[in-house]
């Protein structure tokens, strides 16, 4: 790996932790930098767990500071997406990507247009949706499915949490991403312990990322902060629409 090759690596890095920050999704970025740079699929993976690990609990450190955290939802669906995200990862190559990848197309469009045709989905907290039955249900979502899902296969992970943190428990894109940042480092901790043991992970190059991924996470939270709810729906549209064709050109052009 020559130096064009890790710089551009590192610019990835602080890229995806940007996007990670706002909406979730900065695999998009960092996970093609690493396989062109001569990676295995696997090493990939692992390598960007690592990286992405930094980057996202730093941006919920930044977040927790200035946004009400719900910890009895949180902390329970964090400890849950440890478990089950090292399920998935444990169990990734006896998934079939050829099934899952369509399928998760399909709930991305699906999220897409629910959100260009709601626009006021988001923009601000409804406080009467949080009941117990829906704390529950957001933390089997969040700290099960969810996690399972990204130990598997891993694209859009944050992009769900925020969703589903927005639509169970109505909370404003801001509150969402907020929380996300706190399950979703927990669901990389989870795949993450897998992929070390099976010794996949690249040490040294992940924690060269892992510098320029907490520089581009702390960037990218502080804007969401500052520009709120509708700064983040627009990165989340954006961030969607480029998972669909990403998936799709890996599904069927590739």
């Amino acid at each position: 790996m020559d130096i064009v090759e890790i710089v551009l690596l590192l610019v990835a890095a602080a890229g995806a932790g940007w996007v990670d920050a706002v909406v979730g999704g900065g695999g998009l970025l960092q996970l093609p930098a690493l396989i062109m740079a001569g990676l295995s699929p696997v090493q990939a993976l692992a390598t960007n767990k690592f990286a992405a690990i930094f980057g996202t609990a730093s941006a919920a450190v930044t977040y927790a500071r200035t946004t009400k955290i719900d910890w009895r939802v949180a902390v329970p669906a964090g400890l849950g997406a440890v478990a089950f995200s090292g399920l998935g990862a444990s169990a990734a190559a006896a998934i079939s990507k050829d099934v899952l990848i369509p399928l998760v197309m399909a709930v991305l469009v699906g999220v897409a247009l629910f959100v260009t045709l709601r626009p006021a989905f988001g923009a601000h907290p409804r406080s009467h949706l949080r009941t117990r039955a829906r704390s529950l249900a957001a933390i089997a979502v969040t700290g099960a499915g969810v996690a399972f899902y990204d130990g598997i296969l891993g694209p859009g992970t944050g992009t769900f949490l925020i969703i589903a943190f927005t639509m169970i428990l109505g909370m404003d894109f801001v509150a969402g991403s907020a929380h996300s940042k706190i399950i979703n480092s927990c669901t990389n901790l989870g795949a993450l312990a897998v992929f070390a043991y099976q010794g996949h992970v690249l040490w040294l190059l992940g924690l060269a990322m892992a510098l320029c991924n907490i520089a581009g996470a702390q960037l990218g939270a502080r804007m969401a902060l500052r520009r709120g709810a509708g700064f983040v729906r627009a990165v989340l549209l954006c961030v969607v629409v480029a998972m669909v064709a990403k998936l799709g050109y890996d599904r069927f052009l590739a």
